[in-house]
């Protein structure tokens, strides 16, 4: 699956338990649409994403920066100390592509290489 947005908050690197390393950051995903006779509308989605395979990508994920990211959701769903659950979805990328800085004039800075799909299909 791929999805495109714009980053909101500059990536971080979050360090787990057992000392692995990953790079947090989220975007947001803009849906306009307009009904008959009506104002256009928008509704704005945000997606927690995670990347496993390299820290260094970290330096290319800025605020305001769009990318085209791939991979698959996943689900965290957890109860707080009061008894109540909570969820929410992340994305766990397998590669980032980034369109544009948040600064204009500027096209694909750096990608991550996209993993080899293998086609079993027999047709």
């Amino acid at each position: 699956m791929e999805i495109t947005g714009r980053i909101t908050a500059d990536g971080q690197i979050k360090k787990l338990k057992d000392d692995r390393e990953l790079v947090a950051f989220s975007i947001a995903l803009s849906n306009r649409y307009k009904k008959k006779g009506t104002e256009s509308k928008g509704v704005d989605t945000f997606v927690n994403c995670s990347y496993w395979i390299s820290t260094k990508v970290v330096s290319i994920l800025k605020k305001g920066s769009i990318v085209t990211v791939g991979g698959s959701i996943g689900v965290n769903a957890y109860k707080t100390n009061d008894g109540e659950y909570h969820a929410h979805l992340t994305f766990h990328c397998d590669y980032i592509q980034l369109i544009g800085s948040g600064k204009a004039g500027t096209v694909v800075l750096a990608e991550t290489p996209k993993p080899e799909t293998v086609d079993d299909l027999p047709f």
